[in-house]
C-alpha cells in the first residue's frame, strides 16, 4: 500500500512538470538599431531573456517603442531554439532624430519674423530631447530644453527648460485693441512618471517674470501701460494614451489633462487657476485613410480682464482665423480632418486633407451661456497638403487653406497656414 502511494505521488509529481513546462526566452535581439542604445532598449522594454514567453507583453514593448521619437517602426519575430525555449528578435527602424527648425510668418504689425533652433529627439541615444531656439519677430528671444523621460527608470524622468520670450501682442477692450511688447523669462522643472504603458502624469513648477511695455493702440485707466510680474506656476498634467502608430498612420483614443495654478506676487493680478482637456480620437480608414479629431474643452478663473489666457490664433486652434484675433477665460473646440495618403514611398508620404475647426469662447467675466452666443461662435473649413518624411521624426511639412463658414461678419473671411508636424 506505502509503495502504491508513493508511486502514485510520483507519477503526479513528474506529469505536474511536465505539463507545467513553461515556454521561455532564452535569447533577446535588438536589430536594425544605429544610433540607439541597446542596453537602454534592453532596460526598457519588459521582454527579458529567462522569463516566460507572453507574445501579450512583446507586443506591449513594440507600441511603446513605436511612441519614441526615434523609432520609426517596430516588430518583432519569434524563433523556437529547442522544446520550450524560444529566441525574440525585435527590429527597429530608427528615425533620424537631429532637426533642425525654421520657421518663417508675419506678426500682428506684418513684421517679418522667423525662428532657428536645432534639436536632437534622441541625444546620447537615450530618448532624450535636447536643444535651444533662437527667433526674431523685431525682438530677440530664445529657449533651451531638456526632457529625459526614462533618465532614471522605465517609470521616471525629468524635463529642465529656460526661455527667454518677447513678442508684440494684442490686448483687447472691449472692442478695442491695444499693443504691447510681452516679455516671459522663464525657468522650469518638471518631474515625468509613467504609471504604465497608457498613463503618465508630469507634474512640476515653473518660475517666470512677465513684463508688458504699451506699445501703440487705444489706452485704459485701469491698465498700467508697463507692467512687471513675477508669478509662480504649479502644474499638473495627466495623460491617458492609447494610440497606435504605423508610419504615417494612426488609431486610437488618447486624452490629456493639463492643470495649472498661478499665483503672482502683484496685487495687480490674482492668483488664477486654469484647466483644459484635450480628446484625441484616430480612425484608420480602410487602407489609405486616416479620420482625426481633436475635442477640447478648457476654463480659467473668469476675471474681466485683457489678459485672459485662452488665445484665438490660426497656429493653436481654428485654421484661417487670424493671428491673436481674440482671448477668452473658457475654450470649447473641435477640430475634425480627413488624410489621405495620395504617394507612400519608403522614404516619403504625401497625404491630401479636408478639415473642419468649430470654436467658441466665454468672454472675460462672461458666462457659461457665452459658449453658444453666435458672435463668439467661429467655425472654418478647408483643405491641405502633408509632406511626411518617414525617415526623420516629426518631419511633416503642413499648408492648409482655412475659410470662413459661420456667418459672422467682421471675422477672416480665410487664410494659409503654414507649419511643422501635423495640426494635431
Amino acid at each position: 500500500m506505502i509503495l502504491k502511494k508513493s508511486l502514485f505521488f510520483l507519477f503526479l509529481s513528474i506529469a505536474s512538470f511536465v505539463f507545467s513546462q513553461e515556454n521561455i526566452i532564452v535569447d533577446v535581439k535588438i536589430k536594425g538599431i544605429k544610433k540607439i542604445k541597446e542596453s537602454f532598449i534592453q532596460n526598457l522594454i519588459h521582454t527579458k531573456k529567462g522569463t516566460a514567453l507572453d507574445s501579450i507583453a512583446i507586443e506591449k514593448d513594440i507600441v511603446f517603442l513605436k511612441r519614441l521619437p526615434a523609432v520609426s517602426h517596430a516588430y518583432y519575430q519569434v524563433f523556437q531554439s529547442q522544446d520550450h525555449l524560444y529566441k525574440v528578435y525585435i527590429h527597429i527602424e530608427e528615425n533620424f532624430t537631429l532637426i533642425p527648425e525654421v520657421n518663417l510668418w508675419t506678426t500682428t504689425n506684418s513684421q517679418f519674423s522667423y525662428k532657428l533652433g536645432l534639436y536632437d529627439y534622441n541625444f546620447l541615444g537615450r530618448n532624450i530631447t535636447f536643444g535651444g531656439f533662437y527667433q526674431n519677430n523685431g525682438f530677440d528671444s530664445y529657449g533651451i530644453n531638456f526632457k529625459a523621460p526614462n533618465l532614471f527608470s522605465r517609470k521616471w524622468g525629468i524635463a529642465l527648460s529656460h526661455q527667454n520670450w518677447k513678442s508684440e501682442e494684442p490686448l483687447y477692450f472691449g472692442n478695442k485693441t491695444a499693443n504691447y511688447l510681452y516679455n516671459n523669462t522663464s525657468f522650469e522643472v518638471l518631474g515625468l512618471y509613467q504609471i504604465n504603458l497608457k498613463n503618465q502624469f508630469n507634474f512640476g513648477v515653473n518660475f517666470f517674470n512677465e513684463k508688458y511695455q504699451y506699445l501703440s493702440g487705444v489706452t485704459d485707466a485701469s491698465i498700467p501701460q508697463n507692467l512687471d510680474l513675477d508669478k509662480t506656476l504649479f502644474k499638473l498634467v495627466y495623460t491617458y494614451n492609447d494610440l497606435d502608430y504605423y508610419y504615417q498612420y494612426v488609431s486610437g483614443f488618447k486624452s490629456v489633462l493639463y492643470t495649472q495654478f498661478v499665483t503672482s506676487s502683484t496685487a495687480f493680478q490674482n492668483d488664477f487657476l486654469i484647466a483644459w482637456n484635450d480628446f484625441f480620437y484616430y480612425k484608420r480608414i480602410k487602407e489609405k485613410g486616416n479620420w482625426a479629431n481633436r475635442l477640447r474643452f478648457g476654463l480659467a478663473s473668469n476675471e474681466n480682464t485683457p489678459f485672459a489666457p485662452f488665445a484665438l490664433d490660426n497656429n493653436i486652434n481654428l485654421r484661417g482665423v487670424g493671428i491673436l484675433v481674440d482671448r477668452g477665460t473658457g475654450v470649447l473646440l473641435w477640430n475634425t480632418e480627413y488624410r489621405y495618403t495620395v504617394v507612400d514611398k519608403k522614404w516619403l508620404a504625401i497625404q491630401t486633407n479636408v478639415f473642419t475647426d468649430f470654436g467658441s469662447w466665454r468672454n472675460p467675466g462672461g458666462e457659461l451661456n457665452d459658449f453658444f452666443k453666435s458672435e463668439n461662435i467661429r467655425a472654418y473649413s478647408g483643405v491641405g497638403l502633408r509632406f511626411i518624411s518617414k525617415k526623420i521624426y516629426n518631419a511633416t511639412f503642413r499648408i492648409d487653406y482655412g475659410f470662413r463658414v459661420s456667418n459672422n461678419p467682421g471675422q477672416s473671411k480665410g487664410g494659409l497656414v503654414f507649419g511643422i508636424g501635423q495640426y494635431f
